[in-house]
């Protein structure tokens, strides 16, 4: 696949950026024909995947950084890239089991709505090394309906 657009920004895991990511992202997705209903998803997988960071990753300590890429490929596939150097996964398979947490108040949703909002989720991880989150989407009407 052939770059189209790509974008790169770094945060620090404060929780107000968790808004500038998920707009970030949206804004860049929105070159691509997605529908309204698909931007929010976006918005959505951005903030859990942001969120998991700040919240298990770095243990809510707000002077970390988080890393966002966003590339456009040829074929208008969207792949967004959200990387902490935090605490890492032991155990992927676990930690994307609907309602599993590592934080009894949380509802351990959002890997859930993460994989329910985008095409593909990639979860890369290793305990003391961080984790890299890859969101995929293509645009809803760009979807041949017979793949579904």
């Amino acid at each position: 696949m052939k770059l189209k657009n790509k974008m790169s920004i770094e945060i620090l895991s404060l929780p107000e950026n968790v808004a500038l990511a998920r707009v970030t992202v949206a804004a860049f997705a929105a070159q691509l024909d997605f529908t309204l209903e698909d931007l929010e998803e976006i918005k959505v997988a951005v903030s859990e995947a942001v969120s998991n960071s700040l919240i298990h990753g770095y243990a809510n300590k707000t002077d970390c950084m988080v890393g966002i890429n966003a590339v456009i490929y040829d074929n208008d596939v969207l792949e967004v890239e959200i990387k902490d150097n935090g605490v890492g996964i032991a155990d992927i398979q676990q930690a994307m089991q609907p309602a599993y947490s590592t934080t009894p108040e949380r509802m351990g949703l959002g890997f859930s709505f993460m994989q329910s909002f985008m095409d593909s989720v990639q979860v890369d991880s290793a305990p003391g090394q961080g984790t890299t989150v890859k969101l995929t989407k293509k645009p809803s009407k760009n979807v041949d309906k017979q793949d579904n």
